[in-house]
């Protein structure tokens, strides 16, 4: 079956191409002149608007996804008129997902007004004695600059970090937002797949610019100058203890000037309700 919109532009053709009349085009393509001048009334800019940002979004889902987040999102067009916009797209075909940097945030750091409001993350290199390489993952709260944790193993993936977020989060309860530099774990698909899930925003530090990170900057070298750079390691579970004693050591009464010479639980209980 030929559709009303194929034999409006063979009628198009035949009127461009031959000179032919209307009527005689709609007659040689067997459609109606009323149906030839019928132009839908819909506005569906709305809806190609919402499925291009998706598509900006999530580029490699497909109808599916797309449909039911709009509809989540509170959107009322129903089904066979996303789907008639989305063929219209051309996103029923397979696309190619070009990897692209995530947005940077850019501007001075500011302190979280709050606990769970922003937490940093940030990773350290150091090697045992029997050259081993190892991985330290750093996560602390802007607010109090309290360390939330401290992962040391010989490889990090963003697997590892996710798993670490779940029992800091079972911990501390749910961040805000994350800010991290952009290695390949906080880039990975299971890190912003678990982000979204959780509605937890992502923040991205420019390269090269590793300030905009500063408060986990400025932790990693107090641990940097009293224990990697203190010791030597022979065995990846003495690099443990001690940066468990340093963790606990730093939480309970390492004091900033910027906290009001508190430590960062000192300064908890006295700004919260804790």
């Amino acid at each position: 079956m030929v559709r009303p919109a194929a034999r409006r532009e063979v009628v198009a053709y035949l009127q461009m191409s031959h000179q032919v009349s209307v009527s005689r085009a709609c007659r040689a393509t067997g459609i109606q002149k009323s149906v030839y001048y019928y132009r839908s009334r819909k506005d569906d800019s709305g809806v190609i608007e919402a499925l291009s940002e998706l598509v900006e979004q999530k580029p490699t889902r497909g109808f599916p996804y797309y449909f039911n987040r709009l509809r989540n999102a509170g959107k009322a067009w129903n089904r066979k008129r996303v789907k008639r916009v989305y063929n219209l797209m051309n996103l029923n075909l397979r696309r190619k997902h070009k990897r692209r940097l995530p947005q940077r945030v850019g501007g001075a750091l500011e302190q979280a007004p709050k606990p769970n409001q922003t937490w940093s993350l940030d990773f350290m290199h150091d090697t045992l004695m029997n050259g081993r390489k190892v991985r330290i993952l750093n996560i602390i709260d802007d607010f109090n600059r309290q360390a939330l944790a401290m992962e040391v193993d010989y490889l990090h993936s963003g697997v590892s970090v996710c798993r670490t977020l779940e029992k800091v989060i079972a911990e501390h309860g749910y961040p805000a937002e994350l800010r991290s530099d952009n290695g390949p774990e906080f880039l990975s698909a299971v890190y912003t797949d678990f982000c979204e899930k959780n509605n937890i925003e992502t923040r991205y530090i420019k390269p090269g610019k590793p300030m905009q990170n500063g408060f986990v900057e400025r932790f990693n070298r107090s641990y940097r100058e009293d224990i990697l750079d203190a010791y030597l390691f022979t065995s990846i579970e003495e690099l443990r203890d001690l940066t468990w004693e340093f963790q606990q050591d730093y939480n309970w009464f390492h004091p900033h000037q910027s906290l009001n010479n508190q430590s960062p639980i000192d300064y908890l209980k006295a700004n919260t309700h804790l």
